[in-house]
Parts: C-alpha cells; sequence; structure tokens
C-alpha cells in the first residue's frame, strides 16, 4: 500500500512540475511575442555621456544590447552582470522609458554604475525592437543578426555564454 502512495506521490509531482514548466515557456513565448529577429534593427544616437554610438559601427564582434529601467526592479537585480560585462564585452544599453537623460544619469550615480547607456524615453527604440517588458536582452553577432534574446532575469553567467557563441 506504501508503495502505491509513493508512486502516485510521485506521478503527482511529475504532473505538477509539467504545468509549471508549461506556464513558464507560455509567459516566455508571451513576453517574447513582439521581439524583433533576423538582423538587427538600427539603433544609434547619443549617449547620455555625450557620445554618438552606432551599432553598425561595432561590427565585427557581438554586442549585448540591452533594455532595462529605472523603475525595474528586475532590471535592477542584473545591472552588476551589465556592469561587469560592459568590461569585457562590447554592450550599450537603453533606458526605456525612465526619464530624462539627467534622471537617467542620477540613476546611474546613485547605483555606482558606469555602463554605456542610451536613453529611450518615449520608447521609440523599444518599439522598434519590439521590446514590451524589460529586462530584455540581444547578443549580436559580429555579422549583425541577432543570436539570442531574453526577456526577464538572465544571469552573467548565461549572458557571457550567449556572447561567447556568438563569437
Amino acid at each position: 500500500m506504501g508503495e502505491i502512495v509513493r508512486h502516485n506521490r510521485w506521478i503527482r509531482r511529475g504532473i505538477e512540475l509539467a504545468i509549471v514548466l508549461a506556464l513558464l515557456l507560455g509567459l516566455r513565448a508571451w513576453q517574447q511575442r513582439d521581439i524583433v529577429t533576423g538582423s538587427a534593427p538600427r539603433l544609434d544616437g547619443v549617449m547620455i555621456d555625450g557620445q554618438a554610438i552606432s551599432l553598425a559601427g561595432l561590427g565585427g564582434r557581438p554586442v549585448l544590447v540591452h533594455f532595462w529601467a529605472t523603475w525595474c526592479a528586475v532590471c535592477r537585480l542584473e545591472e552588476s552582470s551589465i556592469q561587469a560585462i560592459a568590461q569585457d564585452y562590447q554592450v550599450i544599453t537603453v533606458a526605456m522609458r525612465s526619464g530624462s537623460d539627467g534622471e537617467v544619469i542620477s540613476y546611474l550615480k546613485e547605483r555606482g554604475l558606469d555602463f554605456p547607456v542610451l536613453n529611450d524615453p518615449a520608447g521609440v527604440l523599444a518599439s522598434r525592437w519590439g521590446v514590451t517588458a524589460v529586462p530584455a536582452s540581444f547578443v549580436i553577432g559580429g555579422e549583425g543578426h541577432i543570436r539570442y534574446t531574453e526577456v526577464g532575469y538572465t544571469t552573467e553567467a548565461g549572458l557571457r555564454m550567449r556572447l561567447w557563441l556568438a563569437e
């Protein structure tokens, strides 16, 4: 009798696990429903430090394009990873709907961050890339194609692995 109960418990746990996985995969698909694929859309402008930037001008090596927001709690969990990755790889971050350049600069100073930021106060760049939820990370291969896309929290190791694979 005890063996049947244990067997049924394992079956129930397996079904629960399958339901949780299905929900997570469904959520991921919903978050990425509008995300662009293929060739990376145009991304250029003036960074908040005054330097001009163009994704097209960074060809040849992988680039991490990371959309985030000052109001995003999950983005705060990732910001130290993005900071560390920016020391070793080409990174362009896009502050989506986070206020003026001055507000974003204040946020970065407060948090001790100095990664490259292109401000997107109206969400125009985010729309071009199909980003509706942050954080959203794109690994662009040296040839200009989107190799990997992640929406939601991603570990530093996961992003580094994707950048390494894109080389």
